[in-house]
């Protein structure tokens, strides 16, 4: 058996230095002072004097290798003992060439495939415990948010799909109107205040249909049941 180990980085390689020390500053509030999580790279050393871990490329495997605790893009923080594994060191090269062909570095996605989530994965299949949840508690809150704000859009968009069909169906029925309107032919003068008679005569059986009688002439009641009928039935 032989022990498995996690070296953690600050991430400092931005390139800038006033961001490398706000980062810093970062995760000595958020790990050091309230134990929350921060910004960090991670690492896996089992067997020998290197670490492996996981990082963004164009073609081939992100999987690499380095002297423990001296990567020199990242600024050492502190080793973190996971257990033993009864793996022998055939067995780890073995997981180690499965990694390599399942983690290309163009999978990298800073939120939801980065070194600590290949760092996961390396200790789950060498049968000890996976990182404490500090190391890439950053991360799983962004992968959260992403996908909270995925599915408010999603549900955005299925509201505007429902919305513009339902215009589209109005659209039509009042095209529809239109069209019935040109055949009835236009309203007598002194009656424009009665309004579209196919509408009316909606409004009328309607209201006969709850036992109430509209206030007009028996003779336009008649003109309206025509209107109703070319219409319902």
């Amino acid at each position: 058996m032989t022990e498995v180990i996690i070296h953690v980085y600050d991430v400092t390689n931005s390139g800038n230095e006033k961001t490398n020390n706000t980062i810093l500053q970062i995760n000595k509030i958020f790990k050091d002072g309230i134990g929350l999580g921060g910004i960090f790279h991670s690492a896996v050393q089992v067997y020998g004097d290197d670490e492996w871990s996981f990082g963004f490329c164009e073609r081939g495997t992100g999987v690499f290798s380095c002297p423990a605790t001296k990567n020199p893009m990242y600024t050492y923080r502190e080793t973190i003992k996971l257990g033993k594994t009864s793996f022998s060191i055939y067995k780890v090269n073995q997981i180690l060439r499965e990694l390599s062909r399942e983690w290309p570095g163009q999978s990298y996605d800073l939120l939801s495939k980065n070194c600590n989530h290949f760092c996961d994965e390396f200790c789950e299949r060498l049968g000890v415990p996976k990182l404490p949840g500090w190391v890439n508690r950053l991360a799983h809150a962004g992968d959260a948010a992403v996908e909270i704000a995925g599915n408010t859009a999603y549900r955005f968009r299925q509201a505007k799909t429902e919305i513009v069909s339902a215009t589209k169906v109005a659209y039509r029925y009042l095209a529809g109107v239109a069209s019935s309107n040109s055949v009835v032919g236009p309203e007598p003068p002194g009656n424009s205040s009665r309004g579209n008679p196919r509408f009316q005569g909606t409004w009328f059986k309607n209201l006969i249909s709850t036992g109430a009688k509209p206030s007009a002439s028996s003779e336009m009641e008649k003109r309206d049941e025509v209107v109703v009928g070319l219409n319902f039935n």
